[in-house]
């Protein structure tokens, strides 16, 4: 049994669209007749920067990762790969890294040991030290500006697509043709989206699972084509998420799907597991096909 809530969230999180599409399970419309406030837990998550912040703080701690990363042909067959394990060092306000173990096929790097795939470019601006790094923090608010300013064209467009995957659902300044249709929050976006809020269980922990899917009549006119977080209940941090983004402009086109996992280590949440798979064509760029996957040990 699935019930559609007609209360009115508008006044709480700015939005009308909300009341009109979220769709509460069973368990959920127990829950809120015994004081779960489901109109606070919805502004709670359009409010929410932690999944962003756990990868910022990532920056400030030291573990070790297991890295994946295949290029695939036209095919669909490998092209090239890298497997490797990392160390990430932090000390002194400064991080720095130690390859443990690396093998690379095919022509990952170029002859210069450069990379020759802009997807494996920006996994190593995400994961990978070069040198020492220092004076970093996770300061989530107004970073997103931060980040942007003073880049070139290639380096502005590699924090744009990082913003774009991971912190899924919030407006990115400066992608061409996409204005604000990932912001799935905005009222004029939320029109075109259905919401439901359940429980489920999710990696052995009871969780509250989130998802937003477009309207049928909407799903060639969106970027965002699946959103789902499961939630801890006792403290609302977040256990997964699973989205799905795609887009097809003069220039330019990308369908990538991600899925996350985080974890609580002490104080912070911080990524455990990524698995990526994208398919991009930019302007001047060949296409490319990549997958990656990455675990991390702290």
């Amino acid at each position: 049994m699935v019930l559609t809530t007609t209360a009115s969230f508008g006044q709480e999180v700015d939005t009308t669209a909300f009341s009109e599409n979220i769709t509460l399970d069973t368990f959920i419309v127990r829950a809120r007749n015994e004081g779960f406030d489901v109109p606070n837990f919805i502004r709670l998550i359009k409010e929410d920067t932690t999944f962003y912040k756990a990868f910022k703080t990532m920056r400030l701690k030291s573990y070790n990762a297991e890295n994946y990363i295949n290029c695939l042909n036209k095919k669909g067959e490998s092209a090239a790969s890298l497997v490797s394990e990392t160390k990430q060092i932090y000390r002194d306000g400064c991080r720095t890294m130690k390859t443990l173990e690396e093998k690379v096929t095919g022509d990952f790097y170029t002859k210069k040991g450069a990379y020759n795939y802009f997807t494996a470019q920006l996994y190593a601006s995400l994961f990978f030290t070069s040198g020492k790094v220092c004076n970093e923090n996770n300061i989530v608010r107004g970073s997103m500006s931060r980040e942007l300013s003073g880049l070139n064209r290639v380096e502005k467009s590699k924090v744009q697509l990082k913003l774009l995957m991971f912190n899924p659902g919030a407006n990115i300044p400066g992608l061409p043709f996409i204005g604000n249709k990932v912001g799935i929050f905005e009222p004029d976006v939320a029109k075109m989206y259905d919401f439901s809020l359940s429980a489920e269980t999710k990696n052995g922990v009871e969780t509250y699972k989130f998802a937003a899917v477009p309207k049928p009549e909407y799903r060639k006119k969106v970027v965002i084509n699946r959103f789902i977080t499961w939630f801890n209940p006792n403290d609302y941090s977040i256990i997964a998420r699973d989205y799905s983004l795609s887009y097809d402009a003069l220039g330019y086109d990308f369908d990538v799907d991600m899925y996350v996992t985080l974890r609580q280590v002490g104080d912070d949440l911080l990524p455990s597991f990524i698995q990526y798979r994208g398919n991009w064509k930019v302007v001047t760029k060949a296409r490319e096909r990549v997958n990656f996957k990455a675990e991390f040990t702290y």
